[in-house]
């Protein structure tokens, strides 16, 4: 585990006012951006750290929770970067809530419920006029209430504006043809859409019951560990087929169509959430 950046000091005071006197655990550390979760008697807290590349990325996502509703924020800046601090979401994440399923040990009417929370919340920012632009199995959180908040919104925009110089994309995965094919030929600024936004939900979904991505790359003659430009132009070029292994096939039925349209005919998030909710648990 990493040390904390003693630069950054006013994100533990940020933090302490939500938790009182805390210990940090870090979660992640990667490419210049570090969350740590801070615990204490009065409550728990996320702290992100940016630096170098990073800090312009955490910048820009903390202004998004500033403007979300449902979300609180605090930031600041400090020699080498970009801190924030937020109220930790408790909760598993999608990925988790379809764990039993993915072992074969039931779970299905929890899972249903589990995409249909997620669909509903992508949804709600949608109608709020948001673009997520980084939807995955780990950026879903499962309230105990039943609330479903979503994590990560460092490419998410409002419609209508264009928050960054160049867009390369996310999760390679996860993009949606449409949107690869718009990082090849430019021009830059690219932007995210809400229908490559549904893509990158169906596929979230596909791959929490499969456990794998819901593109078959081996059959392109690829492999998860191809060059991203490789597998992007690949996604572009639509000559990737869907997976075929079907543990939930009634599920992934009510997917595949998100999946293998076009962005004009896919369904929104509220409509992909009614085919789920419509789906036999058995």
């Amino acid at each position: 585990m990493g040390e904390f950046a003693s630069e950054a000091a006013e994100a533990l005071k940020a933090a302490a006012a939500i938790c009182g006197p805390l210990e940090l655990e870090e979660i992640t550390n990667r490419r210049g951006s570090a969350v740590w979760k801070a615990a204490g008697p009065q409550g728990v807290a996320s702290i992100k750290l940016g630096t170098g590349e990073a800090a312009e990325v955490t910048a820009r996502e903390a202004s998004v929770l500033d403007q979300l509703a449902g979300y609180t924020v605090t930031a600041g800046r400090f020699d080498d970067g970009v801190w924030y601090v937020t109220p930790w979401l408790a909760g598993p994440s999608t990925w988790q809530a379809f764990r039993p399923v993915r072992k074969g040990d039931g779970g299905r009417a929890e899972a249903l419920a589990a995409a249909s929370g997620l669909c509903r919340a992508v949804a709600e920012l949608h109608a709020e006029g948001w673009v997520h632009g980084d939807l995955q199995p780990q950026h879903g959180i499962h309230g105990e209430d039943g609330t479903v908040r979503l994590l990560d919104f460092a490419w998410s925009r409002r419609t209508g504006t264009t928050p960054w110089t160049r867009f390369d994309g996310t999760m390679i995965h996860l993009t949606a043809p449409e949107l690869a094919a718009r990082i090849i030929t430019g021009p830059q600024p690219v932007n995210t859409t809400r229908a490559a936004d549904v893509y990158a939900l169906a596929g979230t979904l596909w791959t929490c019951v499969t456990g794998r991505w819901p593109l078959d790359y081996e059959a392109a003659g690829l492999s998860t560990g191809s060059v991203v430009e490789d597998l992007r132009r690949a996604i572009a070029d639509r000559v990737v087929p869907l997976a075929t292994a079907t543990p939930w096939p009634a599920f992934q039925d009510r997917l595949r169509p998100a999946l293998l349209a076009g962005a004009t005919d896919r369904p929104t998030a509220a409509e992909l959430a009614d085919l789920v909710e419509a789906v036999e648990q058995c």
